[in-house]
């Protein structure tokens, strides 16, 4: 199963369907937002696939409107941090600026770590667990998106044009 990985669209609406359309084309069958979305239209570009996304520091005004967007489009909020299991593979997603909803995450024993909030590319492992976060689709040299192949660990960032 190939997931698509996205974080910090800080409600880059238009730049967020391209991402969406492009990481579709390459496959993902599910996608994943680490955070930061800032507006309800997000959540919506979201629904075109299976879709979880989790509240970023950006989010906090709108966790109301973003829960409420979610459940109108069949998206899954993980509010602050959560694991799930796709492709017999445990995923833990969590924003990334409160260590303490990394840590909480960490305590369901992920075999991924989806996060964000740093605005950069990334790929590492600490202990068993493999953290990736997607990079940013706002203030960022470069837009990134991710694609993951669960199956095997494949691992591709996207850029995203400007």
């Amino acid at each position: 199963m190939r997931i698509g990985i996205l974080s910090d669209t800080h409600d880059q609406i238009e730049r967020t369907r391209v991402a969406v359309a492009m990481l579709r084309n390459a496959g993902a069958e599910a996608l994943i937002h680490c955070g930061d979305l800032a507006s309800p239209p997000i959540v919506q570009e979201l629904a075109i696939l299976p879709s979880w996304f989790v509240f970023g520091n950006h989010d906090s005004d709108m966790v109301p409107h973003l829960e409420k967007s979610a459940t109108a489009s069949g998206v899954v909020c993980l509010g602050w941090g959560g694991t799930i299991v796709l492709s017999g593979r445990r995923v833990g997603v969590a924003h990334g600026h409160l260590t303490t909803d990394i840590r909480r995450v960490m305590q369901d024993a992920p075999e991924f770590l989806l996060s964000g909030h740093s605005h950069l590319p990334s790929d590492s492992s600490v202990g068993t667990v493999r953290r990736i976060n997607p990079g940013a689709l706002h203030r960022a040299e470069l837009f990134t998106v991710a694609l993951l192949e669960l199956t095997d660990g494949k691992l591709e960032f996207i850029p995203v044009p400007r």
